[in-house]
Parts: structure tokens; sequence; C-alpha cells
């Protein structure tokens, strides 16, 4: 995999037929970003492929990102880290945890080195007294916002829309940091809209952040809105409800989800189609990975 790409992208687009679904008239397509590598989302890539371009260009060996305990960003970081060449650090939100749980075992095999900040320092991570001290310690590092989420991240994720095919109305993402739908909202065309369902807590600051994440991209829109109903308690948090939604869906379709993020977004979009928020005849096509 080089730097311009190669995960498998483009991604495959395959569709889900359910009875919930069909009762409202609603045509479900899942965009499988999560089967183009085994170790890198083509989410988490397409956000990645830019600044790992920039990095190099500018000269830096070593990368610093942010991100929670369970983040998948982490995860494609160290493994991007891995294969390309570069040195991982991830600074990791909170105290730590011993045992490491399986996704900070996984970025630590692939070579990031795992460090922690407490959650007040955590919110301001770009602030001079946050970020010196780890540039002081780990050296000159290309640093990654908390989800990789930033303009270049957001002209990767752009790129997505463009594999879909023309009669999509609605597409559908998880939203943890609003890069992804930043992205996805400016790639798409004429009355196409994109809906982001927040997986975490108290995620009203997301609308904000999508549109920073945009002007820093250079494309603002408006064709883009944000659910923040279905976070099941705060980001990482699960339910009951939730994990027999995950066991459910993948009785009947062979998927299993991701309960960070995935399996909240559809829970909240079957709910919203529950509920007639989407018209008969709605096509929507939902990212996964």
């Amino acid at each position: 995999m080089g730097d311009g790409g190669g995960t498998g992208l483009p991604s495959p687009l395959v569709e889900l037929r359910d009875e919930r679904l069909d009762r409202h008239g609603v045509h479900l397509r899942l965009k499988r970003d999560d089967l183009v590598d085994p170790e890198i989302p083509g989410g988490k890539w397409r956000k990645l492929r830019h600044n790992l371009r920039a990095a190099r260009e500018q000269g830096f060996t070593r990368l610093l990102t942010f991100g929670g305990a369970f983040s998948n960003h982490l995860r494609a970081t160290a493994a991007a880290g891995h294969r390309l060449g570069f040195e991982t650090v991830g600074v990791v939100r909170g105290e730590e945890h011993r045992p490491l749980n399986e996704s900070l075992a996984f970025a630590a095999a692939r070579g990031m080195t795992l460090t922690y900040l407490d959650r007040a320092a955590y919110r301001r991570p770009t602030e001079p007294d946050v970020l010196t001290p780890l540039l002081r310690r780990f050296g000159p590092c290309y640093v990654l916002p908390e989800g990789g989420s930033n303009g270049l991240a957001v002209r990767g994720a752009a790129e997505l829309p463009g594999e879909l095919p023309p009669d999509v109305d609605v597409v559908v993402c998880a939203t943890g940091t609003g890069g992804t739908l930043a992205g996805i909202a400016a790639g798409l065309t004429g009355r196409q809209r994109a809906l982001g369902f927040a997986a975490l807590k108290g995620g009203g600051f997301l609308t904000g952040e999508v549109r920073r994440l945009q002007r820093d991209a250079g494309v603002v829109t408006d064709n883009w809105s944000l659910d923040l109903d279905f976070h099941f308690g705060g980001y990482a948090k699960r339910t009951p409800a939730l994990d027999a939604f995950v066991a459910d869906f993948a009785a009947r379709h062979g998927i299993t989800l991701d309960w960070v993020y995935e399996a909240k977004m559809l829970y909240g979009l079957f709910a919203r189609v529950e509920a007639g928020a989407f018209a008969p005849g709605t096509r929507v096509v939902a990212v996964l990975g």
C-alpha cells in the first residue's frame, strides 16, 4: 500500500434487504469500507491518506495522534505507520489500564508508543502547555488531531461519494469527530444529503466542528445534519438494547457490527425509518468502516 492508495478502494456496495425497511419503502445499501483492508478500514484510510502524503513531503518520520481507549483511529494509524515506515505515538484519553484492551493492544503490537493524558488536558490538545511537552518528549512529529479529522481528512472522505451511483438520496455515517460527515457532505451532488449519527453523548458541539472542518478543507455545504439521540450513554458505552441489535443484525445479515460506531448508526437509522423520517422510495447508503 503506497501513500496514494492501494487498500482495495473503491469498497463494495451491497444491497441490504430487511423487512423492517421494506415495509416503509426504504432501500438500503451498505458501503463496505470495513472490507477493504484487514487492518486499516477504508473510512480511516480515506482520512489518513492525504495526511500521510503531507507528512512524507514535509520530511516527518513520526506521527503523533490522539484517541480514546477504544479508538479505531489509533488502531488504523498504528497499522498504517507500521506498513509505510512511520513511527507512531498514540496519546490516549484518561488513565492507563492494564491489561490493554484489544484496540490498544493491537496498536502497541504495530509499534505504536502509547502515552496518556488526563481528561482535562486532553480536551485542549493543541494548546502549547499540552502539545509542547509531548513534542519535547517524542521529538519532531507530524501531529494528527483526534480521529484524524482535519482539512486533509475531509478531502479524503469527500472522495467516497464519487464511488456511489447517482440514484442515492441520503448517505449515513457514524460521527465521532465530524471529519467523515464533513467530507461526505462536501462530496455529494445535487439534492443528495448526508446524515451523521453521533456516537458520543453531548454531541451538539459537532455541528460547529463539521462546519470548521469544511472551512479548513475549503468546501462549505449545508446538505448535512446530525442525529444526537443514539449514543447509548456515551462514547464506547453500550446497553442491552444495543447488544441485542448487534446480535440480531448478525443473525439476519451475517455482519457483526462494531458497537462503538456502526451499531449505533444503524440502530438509529432503523429507528428513524420506523418513525417515518424517510419518505417511501428513499435510497440510503450507510457507510461501514
